[in-house]
């Protein structure tokens, strides 16, 4: 039985993966909105990365977020690569972190908005780390206002797509 729960996680995650990596490519193709700022995307993968945290395990949602980060390193390079993997533990620890704290009693809407922001916070970090450039400071403000923005959109998303993934996921889990 316990084998049969981790093939089941395993596949779970292998198919999140697939998601996340068409989403990302979808993104990719979409064109640059003018009225966002420049490096603002909406972060639709996020939602995925969101689902596995809060309906897998942990540990699935920190291998999605690194595996996110070598598909951006495979397609862009290294600095996207370190700049999606510090952005997306960034995330992830914050919700847990929330979570913890909150228990039931935070909303998902709320817990994105946050994992967006942190998103943003440690991509100027790594960006700082990498660059040696602590001018990226001032763009903070808004990364912050956009992370509010886009946690709302990927928040609502992940809200309305929800009892689809539940479907998918548990249909095969009895």
């Amino acid at each position: 039985m316990k084998q049969d729960k981790k093939t089941k996680i395993i596949t779970m995650t292998a198919m999140l993966l697939s998601l996340i990596i068409v989403l990302s490519i979808f993104e990719s193709m979409l064109p640059s909105f003018p009225f966002l700022p420049p490096g603002v995307k909406l972060g639709l993968s996020n939602t995925v990365i969101m689902y596995s945290l809060f309906f897998t395990t942990k540990k699935s949602a920190f291998f999605l977020a690194l595996l996110k980060s070598f598909f951006s390193f495979m397609t862009i390079g290294f600095v996207a690569f370190a700049l999606s993997l510090s952005g997306g533990i960034a995330s992830i620890l914050i919700m847990i972190f929330l979570t913890a704290v909150f228990k039931d009693k935070i909303s998902l809407l709320i817990l994105s908005i946050f994992g967006a922001i942190f998103h943003n916070i440690g991509q100027i970090a790594a960006y700082m780390l990498l660059l040696g450039d602590a001018n990226i400071l001032c763009y903070l403000s808004v990364l912050i206002i956009s992370g509010i923005i886009m946690g709302s959109i990927t928040g609502t998303v992940l809200k309305l797509i929800l009892p689809a993934f539940n479907r998918i996921f548990t249909k095969n889990s009895d």
